[in-house]
C-alpha cells in the first residue's frame, strides 16, 4: 500500500533561523542535483535515438536508372514479431525405407501457427533469390517488405540441400533464409525441386523425394507457409528428361501432399506452375491438357492451391486471350499453331483458363497461386523473348501494376498470391534472360541500382494495404 506525502508547510507557519541556514544549504544542492540529472537523461536519449533499429533497411547509395528518387529520413519500423518459445521435441518421423529418424531441430525453431496463413485475395508476392550472398539477401527482403509485398517465393533445390548423398543434409543456407524471412515479417513459399544426381529423375526419384520432404517439414514445421511441388513437369527437360506424364506427376504431388501434411498439417500445398505452349509432343504437353489430365488422374485432393505461370509476352494486362490467339501483333507469329484457341496462352489473362479448368471439375472453392508473371524487356536481337519484350521499363512496370489491379477487379474471390518475377540475383548480367524480367537492377549490398518497375509496385502496394507512402518515391 503506498499513501500520498504532503510536503506543503503547515498554514501560517514560520521558519526560524535554523531553518534559514537549512534552506540556504539545500535550494543550490537541490538544484545542482536537477540540472545534472537533466544533463545525464538528455545523453541517455540521445544514445538511444541514435540505436539502429534491427530490420531497418539498409544505407544504401542509390543510383536510380529511370529518375530522381529520395530516400525517407527515418527508417520504417521493423515489422512487429512474436517473441518465439521453443518447440516441443519432434517426434521421429519414417522414411520410405521404415526406418525412425530422430529429425535435427533448427537452431531458431519457432512455434507453429494456430492454423495455416490467411491468403488474400488477390496477396502480393515476389520471387527472391537468398541463398548465396547473406548481406544481400537481408537488403532484399528489407525492400520486399518495403515495397508492400507480403509472400516471398524462394527455391529450395533439393540438390542444394541433400546433393552430397542420401540423409547427408546441409541446412546452413536454408536456416539461414528462413531466419531473415522470419525477422522481416513476410510470408514464405517455398519451391522444391531439381534433385540431386545420385536421387535420379522423376518418377523413379519418389521416395527420395519424399524422404526429402520429410526431414524438410520436420525441421520448419510452422516456418515454411506453403510448398510448391515440383516446377513445369509438362516439359521434359523438368521432368528427367522423360516425356512429361500427368498421371507420374500427379503421383509425384499425391506423395509430396500426404507427407508434408502428415507432418505440417497447416503448409499450404501449391501444385507446380506449368509453362504456356502450344506443344503437344515427347517434348512438352499445352499446360491446359496438363492439368486437365491431373484432375483426370485423381490430383484433386492433393493441392490447396493450384499453381499457375501467367506471363504476359507483348499484350497488355487486360487484354482478352480469344483477342490475342487471332491477332499476330500478339502472338507469337513463329509459332506453327497460331492462330488459334492454343495460342491463348499468349496474355497474361490465360490464368482465366487454367481458372475454368477447376470449375468444371467442381474445385471452385480452391484458389489460385500465380507463381510467376510479369514481362519482359529483353533488348538482345538473339534472344528467343526479343519477340514479345516491351518498350521500356515505365511500360513493363506499369503492366505490372494494372496486373494486380486487375485480379483485385476481376478475380475476387478465388485468386491467391500472385508472385511477381523478379527481385534479382545481384550476380545476374545482362547475358541472363532473367535479368531482363527483373523489377530492379541486380546491385551488390553497396549500392541499389532501382528501376521503374520496382518504384511503381512500391507506390501501388502501400497505397492499396493502406501502408505509410513507400519511400523510394521521387521527391516533390
Amino acid at each position: 500500500m503506498t499513501r500520498d506525502i504532503d510536503l506543503k508547510p503547515e498554514k501560517n507557519a514560520k521558519p526560524n533561523g535554523g531553518n534559514r541556514m537549512m534552506l540556504a544549504i539545500t535550494i543550490p544542492l537541490v538544484v545542482s542535483i536537477v540540472v545534472a540529472l537533466l544533463f545525464l537523461g538528455g545523453v541517455i536519449v540521445s544514445r538511444l535515438a541514435a540505436k539502429p533499429e534491427p530490420t531497418a533497411s539498409p544505407t544504401v547509395t542509390l543510383v536510380p536508372t529511370f529518375t530522381a528518387t529520395a530516400v525517407a529520413e527515418e527508417p520504417l519500423p521493423p515489422a512487429t514479431e512474436t517473441p518465439a518459445e521453443p518447440l516441443a521435441t519432434p517426434e521421429p518421423v519414417q522414411t520410405s525405407t521404415g526406418e525412425n529418424v530422430e529429425p535435427t531441430a533448427s537452431p531458431s525453431v519457432q512455434p507453429p501457427s494456430s492454423g495455416p496463413v490467411q491468403v488474400a485475395s488477390p496477396d502480393y508476392g515476389i520471387q527472391a533469390f537468398l541463398w548465396w550472398q547473406p548481406e544481400v539477401a537481408h537488403r532484399d527482403l528489407s525492400l520486399i517488405r518495403d515495397g508492400g509485398f507480403t509472400w516471398v517465393k524462394q527455391w529450395f533445390a533439393w540438390s542444394d540441400i541433400e546433393g552430397q548423398g542420401k540423409g547427408q543434409y546441409d541446412w546452413s543456407t536454408a536456416d539461414r533464409v528462413v531466419d531473415m524471412v522470419d525477422e522481416f515479417g513476410l510470408n514464405l513459399l517455398v519451391r522444391v525441386d531439381h534433385a540431386p544426381a545420385w536421387a535420379g529423375a522423376p518418377p523413379e526419384n519418389l521416395d527420395h523425394f519424399a524422404d526429402f520432404l520429410t526431414a524438410l517439414a520436420t525441421r520448419y514445421k510452422g516456418r515454411i507457409d506453403a510448398y510448391q511441388i515440383w516446377n513445369e513437369p509438362n516439359l521434359a527437360r523438368e521432368w528427367g528428361n522423360n516425356p512429361p506424364n500427368a498421371q507420374e506427376y500427379t503421383q509425384m504431388l499425391k506423395r509430396g501432399y500426404e507427407t508434408i501434411k502428415r507432418i505440417d498439417p497447416n503448409a499450404l500445398i501449391v501444385s507446380a506452375g506449368m509453362a504456356p505452349t502450344t506443344e503437344l509432343s515427347q517434348r512438352a504437353v499445352p499446360d491446359t491438357q496438363f492439368v486437365q489430365s491431373m484432375y483426370k488422374a485423381g490430383a484433386q485432393p492433393y493441392f490447396d492451391m493450384l499453381g499457375a505461370h501467367g506471363a504476359g509476352y507483348k499484350a497488355p494486362p487486360e487484354m482478352d486471350p480469344g483477342d490475342v490467339a487471332n491477332d499476330p501483333n500478339y502472338y507469337n507469329v513463329g509459332d506453327p499453331n497460331c492462330p488459334g484457341a492454343g495460342c491463348r496462352i499468349y496474355c497474361f489473362r490465360h490464368v482465366e483458363d487454367l481458372r475454368q479448368i477447376m470449375v468444371d471439375n467442381g474445385d471452385a472453392n480452391k484458389k489460385v497461386t500465380v507463381l510467376e508473371f510479369g514481362w519482359t524487356m529483353d533488348e538482345r536481337p538473339d534472344s528467343p523473348y526479343y519477340w514479345h519484350r516491351v518498350a521500356d521499363q515505365f511500360v513493363q512496370g506499369d503492366y505490372m501494376v494494372r496486373a494486380y489491379k486487375y485480379a483485385k477487379e476481376h478475380w475476387q474471390p478465388w485468386i491467391g498470391i500472385m508472385s511477381v518475377i523478379y527481385m534479382p540475383d545481384a550476380k545476374w548480367t545482362q547475358a541472363d534472360e532473367q535479368y531482363w524480367w527483373s523489377v530492379m537492377e541486380p546491385s551488390q549490398v553497396d549500392e541499389l541500382f532501382l528501376k521503374a518497375p520496382y518504384v511503381m509496385l512500391c507506390e501501388y502496394l502501400n497505397e492499396v494495404r493502406g501502408l505509410p507512402r513507400c519511400r523510394y518515391l521521387p521527391a516533390n
